[in-house]
């Protein structure tokens, strides 16, 4: 866990916030007013995904970034499952907390699945919805079709599978403080003029202490190496409410494990007609391959689909 007042050389300058609502001390910022936007980070990042982010469309809305459990400044708790619903669950209780309402769910990563989770639980709290290289998946065919079709193909996710299968995965991720740049870009990373060591410390510090402060991200990887990862459900009613809601994704083109093949139709099929912006020299982490362009993306998407 990384300490509460550490802002990373100033690039990470955000007020602290905690709740205890999930069971654990969770993380947050909450920046700006207005309508709630809601940045769910993914695997192996938090918050600080989105450091650049925060300033620009906090001068228009209120910015609200959880840390998921065991990762970023959240507590690392023992004896806490660290699996999808697990997630969700905490995420259900952190909104239900602050009580958030006409939300704009800004996802990335796992952030997706986490985020559909809620989404699922809580239509009406939900106003738009914004996948950056993540998966919405409401239980329709494409992501039956492609999901399992992208696990066997991606380098991350068979490398999950292969660790698992030889035993090395929670040793491996265990260390992730010293091999944080080897997984990102496994993953896709294509900018490495921001690889500085403060970058590097921001990203890798989550997790110093050996497999147990790697709980949250070993717990990821565990459910797509067991084969257990049980993605989000909902009733027809939740899914054709989620549906209605005007959607956006962005997409990082140069994305190595959500690849654009199998992410944009499954996106596609749950939201007929809705914009797709492919940004071809981004990778998987476009919040830190692009964030130039994601801002003003997203500002202009809820720009025009007013409240209502």
């Amino acid at each position: 866990m990384i300490p509460a007042t550490e802002t990373f050389d100033g690039s990470f300058p955000f007020a602290p916030r905690f709740t205890r609502a999930p069971g654990f001390r969770m993380h947050y910022v909450d920046e700006g007013s207005g309508e709630v936007l809601l940045l769910l980070h993914g695997e192996p990042t938090w918050g600080y995904l989105f450091r650049e982010l925060i300033p620009e469309l906090a001068r228009g809305h209120r910015v609200v970034v959880p840390d998921h459990m065991g990762f970023g400044k959240s507590e690392t708790p023992a004896g806490r499952r660290y699996d999808l619903t697990a997630h969700v669950d905490n995420l259900e209780a952190f909104v239900l907390d602050l009580d958030l309402r006409d939300i704009t769910l800004v996802a990335h990563d796992f952030g997706g699945l986490a985020g559909a989770g809620l989404a699922l639980r809580h239509p009406d709290r939900i106003a738009r919805l914004v996948a950056a290289n993540a998966a919405l998946p409401l239980g329709l065919p494409a992501q039956d079709e492609h999901l399992p079709r992208m696990i066997a193909s991606a380098p991350w996710f068979q490398w999950i599978i292969r660790a698992h299968a030889d035993g090395s995965l929670t040793q491996v991720l265990g260390n992730l403080d010293a091999t944080i740049l080897s997984v990102l870009d496994l993953n896709g990373f294509e900018r490495r003029d921001r690889i500085t060591p403060t970058w590097l410390r921001a990203y890798g510090s989550a997790f110093a202490g050996g497999s147990g402060a790697a709980a949250g991200a070993i717990g990821w990887a565990l459910g797509v190496g067991e084969g257990t990862l049980t993605l989000p459900a909902g009733s027809p009613e939740a899914v054709a409410a989620v549906r209605a809601r005007p959607a956006l994704h962005i997409h990082g083109m140069r994305d190595r494990t959500l690849p654009a093949e199998h992410i944009i139709p499954i996106f596609a099929e749950a939201f007929p007609g809705a914009p797709v912006h492919r940004i071809e020299r981004a990778g998987h982490y476009v919040f830190e391959d692009a964030p130039e362009t994601v801002a003003p993306l997203i500002e202009q998407f809820v720009a025009l689909t007013p409240l209502g």
